[in-house]
């Protein structure tokens, strides 16, 4: 999926502000086109805007950070890693957006060193964990959120779609085979790729539905 970067990555050419910012506006901007639709650029730039606000924080957010996780787990085992935005499919991510549907691949961390097996497992375990911990930051920031007096429709969006976009990031990565984590995830521990994957199942598909949200915000709120 993403072409190998040059040497000159790993020689002092990284530009890795640039590359997550590129990553980051890109993303959003295709999953606020997918949420809003192609005519909302027009016909409700309102709406749009904030379609997009909601698709940097969470989005935008959901990518980057899971980016960042393996990059500093990749440096904190001595490996010097960089992230690469690729342009080419972030293009793509927001042309398949207009047409209603979301697909992205912002790019990857790039890292090279000397490795064993369980540094190579948690390099990869640290992006989808950086999304499921996410999503448990979704679920309680709404009641902080409702109860400091931010009561609005796009405060539930907000909420909503960060635990559901999250888990499902941190659950989908987690696919045990080809570029994805959970190949380097399960060649390591697995019963750490068991676990991953069953937290990110029960987020994504139990707790992470509207329903069940409803249930637990109206308690906490209710409390």
């Amino acid at each position: 999926m993403f072409s190998t970067p040059s040497e000159d990555l790993f020689r002092g050419g990284a530009r890795d502000d640039i590359e997550l910012l590129k990553a980051w506006a890109g993303t959003s901007l295709a999953y606020a086109v997918y949420r809003a639709g192609a005519a909302s650029l027009l016909g409700d730039t309102p709406g749009f805007l904030q379609e997009l606000a909601i698709a940097a924080v969470v989005c935008g957010l959901g990518f980057v950070l899971h980016e960042l996780a393996h990059r500093i787990v990749a440096r904190r085992f001595g490996a010097s890693a960089h992230f690469v935005a690729d342009d080419r499919w972030l293009l793509i991510s927001i042309a398949i957006a207009f047409v209603g549907f979301f697909v992205a691949a912002p790019g990857a961390v790039w890292h090279r060193g000397r490795l064993n097996a369980q540094q190579s497992g948690l390099i990869a375990l640290a992006g989808p964990l950086a999304n499921l911990g996410l999503a448990l930051v979704f679920i309680a920031a709404f009641p902080v959120l409702w109860s400091a007096g931010l009561q609005a429709d796009w405060v539930v969006i907000l909420c909503l779609t960060g635990v559901s976009l999250n888990a499902w990031l941190g659950l989908f990565n987690m696919i045990p085979a080809g570029p994805f984590d959970g190949a380097r995830v399960l060649a390591w521990s697995p019963v750490a790729f068991g676990v991953t994957v069953a937290v990110g199942f029960l987020l994504t598909f139990v707790v992470g539905t509207q329903q069940t949200l409803s249930m637990i915000w109206g308690s906490l709120l209710a409390g």
